[in-house]
């Protein structure tokens, strides 16, 4: 479970929730294919398909001038397929 770092709560995740996508904060170098192989065998869920984005800090923005490129963070939003949810959060849908 090291690629699954934790799950994102926020305002927007929340809203997510109701349309059956859950958030979740990844290892960086995780690709999406790997991610939804990876949920699909741990939470025993179909996936419908994934987002991803990198994020960085203002901090790292300023710190990384010389290479722009360079985050330590990753989100991805995971949709899945009518009838499927992750126990792991409060809200069924």
């Amino acid at each position: 479970m090291d690629k699954l770092k934790n799950q994102i709560v926020s305002e927007k995740s929340i809203r997510l929730l109701q349309q059956n996508q859950y958030t979740f904060q990844v290892d960086s170098k995780l690709t999406k294919t790997e991610m939804k192989n990876w949920i699909e065998q741990f939470f025993d869920v179909e996936v419908k398909g994934t987002n991803s984005s990198r994020i960085t800090s203002r901090s790292e923005k300023k710190r990384n001038k010389v290479n722009p490129n360079f985050t330590s963070r990753r989100k991805m939003i995971v949709r899945l397929k009518k009838n499927y949810f992750i126990p792991l959060f409060l809200g069924e849908t």
